[in-house]
């Protein structure tokens, strides 16, 4: 099985375990005028717990076999003209939070809204006033760059692995 399949028959898996559990919500008990929907509704109520017990179990069967391949696969990405090397689970944190906090740590660098100019010293003398900045503006635009496009670039890469990777699991 594919990446791309796990992930789309967890998400199956997931929305058959909510139906059965709104039927059980619905049909776990009524009044005793009223006519049971099912021939035996307590056999009936049985098998939908246990259906969801079992669904429960193939769930964490496929997460853990998700868990194990993103850890254990390797994927290039190029960067900036430099292949980067990272485990999926590595990627997947990249995009998820870790680009975007790297990018905002180079959008920090600024002028904080100072200006050149003049000002007055305590005699009445005009100094020229300039910004010292402690920081590359050059580098500081191209690293914002870089970190403005590492997720699209993470999310293309990870379309193709997701479709091509199968899963490692368990004998």
């Amino acid at each position: 099985m594919k990446i791309i399949q796990a992930m789309k028959t967890l998400k199956h898996l997931q929305e058959k375990n909510a139906d059965l559990r709104a039927k059980v919500a619905l049909y776990c008990a009524n009044l005793d005028y009223e006519t049971p929907t099912y021939p035996d509704q307590a056999a009936q109520i049985k098998q939908w717990i246990q259906s969801h017990t079992d669904t429960n179990q193939e769930i964490a069967r496929l997460r853990v076999a998700l868990q194990r391949t993103n850890l254990a696969t390797s994927v290039p990405i190029e960067i900036d003209g430099q292949q980067v090397t990272k485990t999926i689970a590595e990627w997947i944190h990249r995009r998820k939070d870790l680009a975007k906090l790297d990018y905002q740590m180079w959008a920090a660098l600024g002028n904080r809204d100072l200006k050149e100019g003049f000002t007055k010293n305590s005699a009445g003398e005009q100094l020229p006033v300039r910004i010292r900045r402690y920081f590359d503006p050059v580098e500081r635009d191209k690293m914002i760059a870089i970190y403005h496009r590492e997720p699209s670039l993470i999310d293309a890469t990870l379309e193709v692995i997701n479709a091509v990777t199968d899963l490692v699991e368990l004998n």
